[in-house]
């Protein structure tokens, strides 16, 4: 690198990690890209509601000069859980808000809004995939695009998800189903439309779990209640089962059968649903996932330990993001500044990737819950 010039920094993926990333490089004065696949900010849904939680998320956004910001838009009343027993829907554990109003929820789409919104203008180059990179031996990195262009970089962090274009330049780990799959779905205006299940879910979030099947409800932000089917089945069930996920009443009955026997106000979250089925069958990453450090290069949040949806990835890759800013702008160079980051961030990954595999088991249990 040319001490003389400032290192050029590129961030493969405007999601939460990246965009927290850039924000606080950028709080220190620091000139960086974000490349992003999508053609806009608002080109996909950006899923349902996220607790952000003190020593994570919330000390992330602290870091980037959002918290405030933050609590502005966030939802205390939403840090509530109930369990139901899935056979009568009668309330068999209810935990929270807590008084501190300790792990808000906010809707994904806004707290990236909010991200988006406090970065200068021009920083997220929108419809710009990546194929992939390549550590160069002077210590940067060629970012190769999908439109057969290419640019170096000082450092090219990955933090494009589960399937990441990056990944590949430090380990030939590869996600794996992990045996469970989420089909979701939503309803719309629920205190005036669904105001049964508005009542179960409550505030907060709703969790009905039997034998190797669950339902869960979270509430989200202007009466919208997201619903998540979970069930333990192979990746290809549909195929298995002869269904066109296309169709989406095929679905919905397959759906219902599978929930026999539950409380008829539960089945109706299969029954009465708003919005279509979407199949997410869930997968991780190995864990520990490490690698040998390669100059020019790493990763954040899930291109880096993806773990199972139980609360914990939107917080870490946020922290991700938030810790690898952080040294780059106090360490001498970026390379000291890489390795002090993956020395933090593999190791609290690690401990966190078991810690979400046995909060799947929990959410999803093979035997009687």
């Amino acid at each position: 690198m040319n001490p003389a010039r400032a290192p050029r920094i590129a961030i493969v993926g405007a999601g939460l990690g990246g965009l927290t990333c850039a924000r606080v490089l950028q709080q220190h004065g620091r000139s960086v890209t974000v490349f992003e696949r999508e053609a806009s900010a608002d080109a996909r849904p950006q899923g349902g509601s996220l607790d952000m939680h003190p020593d994570t998320g919330q000390a992330a956004l602290d870091a980037a000069g959002l918290l405030e910001r933050f609590r502005a838009l966030a939802r205390p009343e939403g840090d509530e859980w109930r369990v139901l027993d899935y056979a009568t829907a009668t309330v068999v554990a209810q935990h929270g808000p807590s008084a501190d109003g300790g792990k808000p929820e906010i809707d994904r789409g806004q707290l990236r809004g909010l991200l988006l919104d406090s970065l200068a203008d021009g920083t997220v180059e929108w419809d710009r995939a990546v194929n992939g990179v390549t550590p160069l031996t002077d210590g940067t990195c060629r970012l190769l695009f999908a439109d057969g262009t290419a640019d170096e970089f000082d450092l090219v962090v990955g933090a494009d998800g589960a399937w990441s274009r990056v990944r590949p330049a430090l380990s030939h780990a590869a996600p794996r189903y992990t045996g469970v799959t989420f089909v979701e779905t939503g309803f719309d205006h629920s205190d005036s439309r669904h105001r049964d299940l508005a009542r179960l879910v409550g505030n907060g979030s709703m969790l009905a779990k039997g034998v190797g099947r669950s339902l869960v409800a979270q509430r989200n932000s202007n009466g919208h209640i997201r619903a998540y089917i979970a069930f333990r089945a192979t990746e290809d069930w549909h195929v298995a089962a002869g269904i066109d996920l296309g169709d989406q009443q095929a679905v919905r009955t397959h759906l219902l059968r599978l929930f026999d026997g539950w409380d008829q106000s539960l089945r109706s979250i299969l029954r009465n649903s708003d919005n279509g089925f979407i199949n997410r069958p869930l997968f991780v990453l190995p864990a520990p996932h490490i690698w040998e450090h390669v100059p020019g290069v790493t990763l954040l949040g899930d291109a880096a330990h993806l773990m199972p949806p139980v609360g914990l990835g939107a917080n870490l890759a946020m922290l991700d993001g938030s810790d690898l800013a952080h040294a780059l702008v106090t360490e001498p160079n970026i390379d000291k500044a890489v390795r002090a980051y993956e020395n933090v961030m593999l190791p609290r990954s690690t401990e966190a990737a078991t810690g979400s595999a046995h909060g799947l088991d929990h959410l999803v249990p093979a035997t009687a819950p």
